[in-house]
């Protein structure tokens, strides 16, 4: 569903417009690599408790945080590709108004 934009059409975007534009973009790319942190991070963490404990809790515990680490990052770059995808779509429509 696209957004009603505030300014009519055949309004020039200013400098404070253009910024925030990027830096909306920039937040995307922040918020992409802190589910790839947090994800791998789980990762970690799974492979280090199944190889260093031998209790049967640690061991399932680790082996849940493997696919959960995995599915956390595949949702933070599905998650990235529509944010992206819906901030391009902005940007080429201000890009019309420029």
């Amino acid at each position: 569903m696209a957004t009603p934009s505030i300014l009519p059409a055949g309004t020039p975007l200013d400098l404070r417009d253009l910024l925030a534009l990027e830096r909306t973009r920039l937040a995307n790319e922040r918020t992409l690599l802190a589910y790839l942190r947090t994800g791998m991070t789980l990762i970690i963490a799974g492979f280090s408790l199944i190889n260093f404990f031998q209790k049967h809790i640690y061991v399932w515990v680790g082996v849940l945080f493997v696919p959960l680490g995995i599915s956390l990052m595949l949702a933070g770059w599905l998650r990235y590709r529509h944010k992206h995808r819906h901030i391009d779509g902005h940007v080429q429509a201000a890009g019309r108004r420029v």
